[in-house]
């Protein structure tokens, strides 16, 4: 996957919504509002608790406003003031984290939808332990990454208030001290330029970790079996310790790069106080409220850069996630809409029709060109590639053919049509796929609406009636993947999920071949009743299937080479 060198900014802001992005901003700038003005009251307070009088200007825009300038009203004032900042810093920090949690949820269901639907040719081409990795851990850096945005959007205004208050006090050291932030923060300009290579760097780590558990659970039956264990754990290691190698990297730069800002806030401020004094000729009641406000800056302003580093830390993750909407989105399958599929009543034709995955390889098939009649069961044989699952593929609905057409009773099978005639196919493919639960929610997968007698008529025409002699029978928990049960009887309860469709065509994608005899028995059994009832396409080496079938066809090189009858 292409991975874009920046993401923008306005990426993001396109997934926020307007509405809540607006409340945010003004609970973000009345919590400024009520810290600045709070700290200004301290000028009034100090002038009256020393004797000077005066209090500048804040206390005249009191005086003129009819507020009395005792230190009694002015406290009460202060008190109110800190209350009210309390609840709208409440508010605001609610309102960030929904704001946080919607946006990431939908992200998530966007990538998610992008992928399901997919075009399946480009879907075939995915790492999808990469893509797991994303939709889980990339987009909930993306949720880390706007939270940091939160944080710096809310440390800037907050500054913007303080430095608002400083102004109203003195505007030569209030000015000076945003050009000394300012220079900070250029700084820093190359250690954030490192957060973001670190960054890209721990994720791409994260993502190998990702697809190294995955891929090791998922084949952990020939780890075992071949003594791989020692090996697995290396690997799992090698990958953890390159994570974690970036990761200590980042916090590295992060520590230092607070200690310096520390170390530069500590003489900015005492070069403050000095010019303030000095050159600005200020007042002790001011230096004072002064002296608060850098304070309360100085950290401030090192969460302002950490936010910021933070945020190009979290980069890699976004590119990679939005990367992944971008290609997905750009090849969404069209909606079946209100298009019927057709009904096959009469024959699946394909014309003349080719695939290339890649430019630079031979076809995957080339020039096929084949009449299915309805009701009767076809074979298609050949070595391993050969052709025969990328021909399922195309009868099935899942692919477009590069050249010529395939029709379904004379309609085109494009577009809308394509995806509708999904609808009228079921697929067995060699290992079975179930679902973690029980027989019943197995089966209602492929039809919610089924009834108990319908689900037992399917058992039934699958070969399957064993079910009924497990210890709950539909409502057996056959464990992760069906690991309950045997490889046969996985297959049979497959089987019978695909009949619950009422498909018009059954493919079967060498659904024996690797099954004991008596299971395979079971299966042919099960397909010599269905014969003549819906179509059938059986793609095998070799086997009793195939003896089933009114026509083989034999592939090779993606090309026929023989047909009997």
């Amino acid at each position: 996957m292409d991975i874009p060198a920046k993401v923008s900014l306005r990426q993001v802001l396109q997934l926020v919504e307007l509405r809540r992005s607006i409340w945010l901003i003004f609970l973000m700038v009345a919590s400024a509002l009520t810290e600045g003005i709070g700290l200004l009251l301290l000028i009034p307070m100090l002038a009256i608790l020393s004797g000077t009088g005066g209090g500048g200007p804040f206390a005249r825009i009191l005086t003129s406003v009819g507020f009395p300038l005792s230190l009694a009203p002015l406290l009460a004032l202060f008190s109110c003031l800190v209350l009210l900042r309390a609840i709208i810093n409440y508010a605001r920090n609610l309102a960030a984290i929904t704001f946080q949690i919607r946006l990431v949820d939908g992200l998530r269901t966007r990538a998610w939808d992008a992928l399901l639907h997919c075009d399946w040719r480009v879907f075939s081409t995915f790492r999808q332990s990469n893509n797991t990795s994303i939709l889980i851990n990339n987009i909930n850096e993306i949720g880390e990454a706007i939270s940091q945005l939160l944080a710096f959007l809310t440390t800037a205004v907050t500054l913007m208030g303080l430095g608002a208050a400083a102004f109203a006090i003195s505007w030569p050291v209030a000015l000076g001290a945003a050009a000394g932030c300012a220079m900070i923060l250029l700084a820093y300009r190359g250690m954030r330029q490192r957060a973001n290579a670190l960054g890209e760097e721990m994720t791409r780590a994260a993502m190998e970790v990702h697809a190294n558990m995955i891929e090791s659970m998922r084949a952990m039956r020939v780890v075992k079996s071949l003594g791989l264990e020692d090996e697995a754990l290396r690997d799992g290691t090698s990958a953890f310790q390159a994570m974690r190698q970036s990761q200590l990297a980042y916090y590295m730069d992060l520590g230092i790069g607070q200690i310096l800002l520390q170390g530069a806030g500590g003489f900015l401020l005492g070069f403050g106080v000095w010019f303030a004094i000095i050159r600005a000729g200020v007042g002790l009641s001011e230096i004072l409220p002064l002296v608060a406000l850098s304070a309360r800056a100085l950290p401030l302003i090192a969460l302002l850069q950490e936010a910021w580093q933070n945020w190009e830390h979290c980069a890699g993750s976004m590119r990679m996630a939005f990367a992944l909407l971008e290609r997905t989105e750009a090849v969404r399958e069209p909606e079946p809409g209100n298009n019927p599929p057709p009904e096959l009543k009469r024959e699946i034709v394909l014309d003349n029709v080719g695939v290339r995955f890649n430019e630079c390889s031979r076809p995957a098939l080339d020039g096929i060109g084949i009449t299915l009649s309805t009701g009767t069961t076809l074979a298609l044989v050949g070595e391993s590639g050969s052709g025969k699952s990328t021909f399922a593929d195309l009868v099935s609905g899942l692919l477009s053919p590069d050249s010529g057409a395939i029709t379904v009773d004379g309609v085109p099978l494009t577009g809308a049509v394509q995806r509708a005639w999904r609808n009228r196919v079921a697929y067995v493919q060699q290992e079975p796929l179930l679902f973690h639960g029980s027989v019943r929610d197995n089966l209602a997968r492929a039809n919610p609406s089924a009834d108990e007698p319908r689900m037992r008529r399917a058992l039934a025409d699958a070969s399957a009636a064993f079910v009924n002699d497990l210890p709950q029978g539909l409502d057996t928990v056959i464990g992760d993947g069906g690991r309950r049960l045997s490889g046969g009887e996985q297959q049979r309860i497959a089987l019978a999920r695909s009949l619950l469709r009422d498909p018009k065509l059954l493919i079967l994608d060498e659904a024996t071949s690797a099954l004991d005899n008596v299971s395979e028995a079971s299966i042919v059994e099960a397909i010599r009743a269905l014969k003549g009832k819906l179509t059938i396409l059986i793609i095998a080496h070799r086997g009793e299937l195939v003896s089933l079938a009114d026509r083989v066809i034999e592939l090779a090189e993606g090309r026929i080479v023989s047909e009997t009858t």
